[in-house]
């Protein structure tokens, strides 16, 4: 009986580990749990949590490996600031985006990250695809130009900036999958309730890069990627403002992108 109950809680225990890790990572993202605080000890998150010290060490281990808290004897573990955070690993970025109440201005930062890279990895693209590649990139523009919902055109979106970079054949651009796909996902939360025709503006942008990429063109490609971007951007700013506006900020905390 007691080797069955091990069993059940090692299996369980991934998940125990998980929930307990998104729940305290949320929280910090969000500041619920400030930088600077001293996070509950063992024994209490482990009665909070209902789980075992495990688990609980576990998920304080992915934290501190995240760059969330710092974990020192006798110390406690310790809020980090934002600064030291690693702010385009997945789980932190879908943590500080959230879900309900994207953070536009943080989107904001992250598609600036993108405008320095992406162009780049077009370019490069253009010069080292092969022609599997090229063939990823254009089935990703297919699919984006026949998609009828919005999950098929945010795969596809995914799928055509995921194949770009690899085409860079690259592993530390390749590096920014995770980044890259986390904030496709919540630009498309943010565009389900924005200006009519945002996916479809963009595609003409889209298929003058695979073109460019296509046909070895590096500053065509560099382009085209630029005005793929610029025009989200554009979008997210509109939608930023309008945000602001609707919460009397207009003339609050100068945007991310102004710093």
């Amino acid at each position: 009986m007691r080797t069955k109950r091990a069993k059940s809680e090692k299996r369980l225990k991934p998940g125990r580990i998980h929930a307990v890790l998104a729940t305290l990572g949320r929280e910090i993202a969000q500041e619920i749990i400030p930088a600077g605080a001293v996070l509950p000890p063992e024994h209490d998150l482990e009665i909070r949590f209902g789980v075992g010290r495990g688990v609980v060490r576990e998920a304080i281990k992915t934290l501190s490996g995240k760059g969330l808290v710092s974990v020192r004897p006798r110390h406690g573990t310790q809020v980090l600031p934002r600064r030291d955070w690693s702010l385009l690993d997945r789980d932190v970025l879908n943590w500080l985006v959230g879900e309900d109440k994207p953070d536009l201005e943080l989107l904001l930062a992250v598609q600036e990250v993108r405008s320095i890279i992406e162009p780049a990895a077009a370019a490069l693209a253009a010069t080292r695809a092969t022609k599997k590649d090229r063939q990823r990139i254009n089935a990703a523009l297919e699919a984006m130009e026949t998609s009828d919902n919005q999950a098929s055109a945010t795969a596809a979106d995914k799928a055509f900036h995921l194949a770009i970079l690899d085409a860079t054949h690259n592993p530390v651009l390749q590096g920014f999958r995770g980044a890259i796909d986390t904030i496709l996902s919540t630009v498309f939360l943010v565009a389900v309730d924005s200006v009519d025709g945002w996916f479809e503006g963009n595609l003409p942008n889209h298929a003058a890069t695979a073109r460019a990429i296509e046909e070895g063109d590096a500053k065509k490609a560099r382009n085209a990627m630029e005005r793929v971007l610029g025009y989200t951007q554009s979008k997210l700013s509109e939608q930023n403002v309008g945000h602001r506006r609707r919460n009397g900020r207009l003339n609050g905390p100068r945007d991310l992108r102004q710093t």
